[in-house]
């Protein structure tokens, strides 16, 4: 069995304990709202991790429906996950421009060079389609892993305005970075989530370039 990240293990984990808790398995939003993802898409995502690793089998016949496998589990013929979101053949996708990558670490100078790309994104057919001015960025660092931001994911970054604790992307001082914005009553400031890095005051400048509202995990 292929090796789990930190993160995959905590999920099995978590999902384990509610099933012995609870006798039935964690929604989607439970386990959206326990680790504080940004989207369902994201749990999907680690679901499917977790089923091309072999922890979670497909059950034959059933639509959207998994199960630990024995050898993880022992008797598993009681423990079915349902997937309560759109299944494969009910995902609706989307093409978003793709703008290069952003540093989720100390800013730098990486800017831009305009699209580069485009990417087809999953949407949900209740979701709305997102502005013509949304783009995708790569992610370059570790300063947002406690919002289950990875090095190497892609954040969809849409327009708005921005409120406090949306996770921005942004251009302080004349460098960019994919930070939390914090506002408290005069001071703006941007925030990340990962301990080793400090919080980062603007000199000069803070310009906000777009909110990030969800976001696609590197499998």
């Amino acid at each position: 069995m292929e090796e789990l990240t930190k993160k995959q293990r905590a999920i099995l984990d978590y999902m384990k304990a509610h099933v012995a808790e609870h006798t039935y398995w964690p929604s989607i939003r439970d386990i959206q709202a326990k680790f504080r993802f940004a989207s369902t898409n994201a749990v999907f995502g680690h679901l499917q991790a977790l089923e091309r690793k072999g922890v979670l089998q497909r059950i034959p016949g059933a639509a959207r429906a998994y199960k630990i496998v024995p050898e993880v589990l022992g008797d598993t013929s009681e423990t079915v996950i349902r997937y309560e979101g759109p299944g494969d053949d009910a995902i609706a996708f989307e093409s978003v421009k793709f703008a290069g990558s952003i540093a989720a670490g100390f800013p730098d100078y990486t800017e831009s060079s305009g699209v580069l790309d485009s990417m087809q994104v999953p949407l949900a057919p209740s979701s709305r389609r997102r502005a013509p001015e949304s783009f995708a960025l790569r992610v370059r660092g570790d300063s947002m892993i406690d919002a289950d931001i990875n090095d190497g994911d892609t954040v969809i970054i849409e327009p708005g305005v921005p409120k406090h604790g949306d996770i921005v992307a942004a251009l302080i001082d004349g460098e960019t970075t994919l930070k939390r914005l914090i506002k408290q009553g005069s001071k703006v400031y941007l925030k990340a989530e990962n301990q080793n890095y400090p919080d980062l005051i603007p000199t000069n400048s803070l310009t906000i370039q777009g909110i990030a509202k969800s976001v696609m995990k590197r499998i």
